[in-house]
């Protein structure tokens, strides 16, 4: 299952300071996919995957004093397309 991730930084200079010392912090069987951070770098838009949700609150707990976390399971257009085309059927 795929998961977008919308992170707001408390403190911008602190989360890119641990990112740099310690990476990610993420638990096995979950995968970081791809990321976008606005302009001001302080709004973080992470693609993440997994097949256990509570691995994302296990990789949450390393961050929430920094961030923010709002987590919404997502699927492909292609996906959604294909959902839609089965129920006009």
């Amino acid at each position: 299952m795929l998961y977008m991730v919308i992170e707001r930084f408390k403190d911008t200079d602190a989360v890119y300071q641990r990112f740099e010392q310690r990476g990610r912090l993420i638990p096995d069987g979950l995968c970081y996919v791809s990321s976008w951070v606005n302009e001001e770098r302080n709004l973080c838009f992470q693609l993440m995957e997994t097949e256990r949700v509570e691995l994302i609150d296990e990789w949450i707990d390393h961050w929430k004093d920094l961030v923010d976390f709002e987590v919404i399971p997502v699927i492909s257009s292609a996906e959604a397309a294909a959902v839609r085309m089965e129920i006009t059927k």
